[in-house]
Formats: structure tokens, C-alpha cells, sequence
């Protein structure tokens, strides 16, 4: 781990991924919709894989420089996505 996460958008992302565990996407869509970075673009993709949007997630993942991974449990890339907002790379 390298520490923090770099973006300034850490807790809403959190938050974020917080409604989608509560299956609320839209709620997870209206926090991460206008945010601009690398990290926010991917919970922007994972939100509309959730929905099941795939050409829309597929969308975000690209613009997040991330590979869409359909087989991947959404379960295992939010674990993923968290511990990175805690710990950084």
C-alpha cells in the first residue's frame, strides 16, 4: 500500500459504495454522476453494472482505464474498490 487514496472525492465514493451494498444504485448514481476522476469514473461503471446498463458501465470502466469484467462478482470489485479508498494503491 502506498497510503491515501488521491482523490478528493474519498468519503462520497465511500458513501457511494455504501448504497449500492443497500441496493440503492440510484442513490449511489446521484453521489458519484458529477464527480471527475479516474476512481470516481470506475463507481460510476460499477453503479450502472449494478443497474445492468452494460454498454453504460462499459462506457465509465473505459473512461476509468479499467477493463469491464462481467464474469467478476460485484461482491469482490466492491471489496476491491473499498479497501483501495482506505488504503490507497
Amino acid at each position: 500500500m502506498t497510503g491515501p487514496v488521491k482523490t478528493p472525492h474519498a468519503q462520497q465514493l465511500a458513501d457511494a459504495i455504501q448504497r449500492l451494498l443497500a441496493n440503492d444504485w440510484p442513490g449511489a448514481h446521484a453521489l458519484v454522476q458529477d464527480l471527475d476522476d479516474p476512481i470516481a469514473w470506475r463507481v460510476h461503471g460499477l453503479v450502472h453494472r449494478v443497474e445492468g446498463d452494460l454498454a453504460n458501465a462499459g462506457y465509465w470502466y473505459d473512461r476509468a482505464g479499467v477493463t469491464m469484467d462481467a464474469s467478476r462478482s460485484v461482491e469482490d470489485e466492491i471489496s476491491e474498490l473499498r479497501e483501495y479508498l482506505e488504503h490507497g494503491e
